[in-house]
């Protein structure tokens, strides 16, 4: 017994500290929100050279001891040669690939970094470039997606040829920003589709109205106010909701109908989801196939370089990031603490 006890207050224990944790990490990541993003640094890496660099030590552990010495020789010279030509070709109109992320949440909150990501690229890529936008976004709100894809739209308007590929999902607001590209690849089972609108509102007004609790809401415009959280709503006000639904679900349609002019839009609209291959029958897209392969074939023809906006390097955050991780492990370890005594042993 009196080792449950003390089993419990060691959790008690933790929970504190982790409570704790959390509390600090918010306040941390609040008042990073409130600094903005000031400072923050444009970031280019090339993918090609991260693929050769790990190539070649592949080759290098792969091969005998004894040997090894000899294969890295060779493998510098082949790296010195390989720079000379790529010198001489500088001059050159080579094609170039840049490569962007945008993993969405329901606000879309990394709008403004990608904002200015499209930005970096407009300004430096060439008629011959390509830009490859991985996505990941199961949709959210419709202002905050409809600016997200504002921003690929800039892109074909600057005359870039954009393919956006999907390995997990591009749903609702996500595949409108997907359907902006000139081409999308989608991995086999990536979730797409979802063309449609949902809004749902809690009503506690019976609630109130059994504990004698009044609501006054005033408004001015016959429509300010259609259905509310505490208010009695009325039939005219649901009406008036379900038709300013059906209003944005036109608009949605019209969006996607004008840019993949080939899809039965009345058809697919119906806020169902395909997976990829299904999804590649109804033309939602225009194949199959994961990122990563994309990526290794046309790194084959072209340098590709990926693109990222990064916030600076402040103390708040690096102390943010390390708490984050620290909960992290301690959740882990808390809860393996918990299922491995406590539980088995009721």
């Amino acid at each position: 017994m009196s080792e449950w006890t003390a089993e419990i207050g060691t959790f008690l224990v933790q929970s504190v500290i982790l409570t704790l944790l959390v509390l600090l990490a918010g306040f941390l990541l609040m008042r990073g929100k409130r600094g903005g993003e000031r400072g923050a640094s444009l970031k280019v890496e090339s993918l090609n050279d991260q693929r050769r660099a790990r190539n070649r030590r592949l080759k290098v552990n792969a091969t005998a001891q004894g040997a090894r010495k000899k294969l890295i020789k060779q493998l510098r010279r082949e790296e010195k040669e390989r720079q000379k030509t790529a010198k001489k070709s500088e001059e050159g109109a080579a094609a170039r690939l840049w490569v962007l992320d945008f993993h969405g949440d329901i606000k879309a909150s990394r709008t403004e970094q990608f904002a200015e990501e499209v930005s970096a690229v407009i300004e430096v890529a060439g008629a011959q470039d390509e830009a490859v936008i991985r996505l990941e976004s199961g949709g959210g709100l419709v202002h905050a997606y409809g600016l997200a894809a504002a921003q690929l739209d800039r892109l074909r308007e600057a005359g870039i040829t954009t393919t956006v590929c999907i390995d997990k999902v591009a749903a609702s607001g996500g595949y409108m920003m997907a359907c902006t590209a000139h081409h999308i690849k989608a991995a086999p089972f990536a979730v797409i589709g979802s063309i449609g609108v949902v809004a749902q509102v809690p009503n506690i007004h019976r609630l109130l109205k059994r504990n004698d609790i009044d609501v006054e809401m005033l408004t001015a415009g016959r429509y300010k106010r259609t259905l509310t959280v505490l208010g009695e709503n009325t039939e005219e006000g649901r009406a008036k909701f379900i038709d300013d639904l059906e209003n944005t679900h036109k608009l949605f349609k019209q969006y996607v109908a004008r840019h993949r002019p080939a899809l039965d839009i009345d058809r697919l609209a119906t806020g169902e989801i395909w997976y990829g291959s299904e999804a590649l029958d109804e033309r939602l897209i225009d194949s199959v196939g994961t990122s990563e392969a994309y990526l290794v074939e046309r790194m084959k023809e072209v340098e590709a370089f990926t693109v990222k906006l990064e916030p600076p390097n402040t103390l708040g955050r690096r102390i943010s990031v390390a708490v984050s991780s620290g909960i992290e492990q301690a959740v882990t370890k808390a809860l393996g603490a918990i299922d491995a005594t406590g539980w088995q042993r009721r």
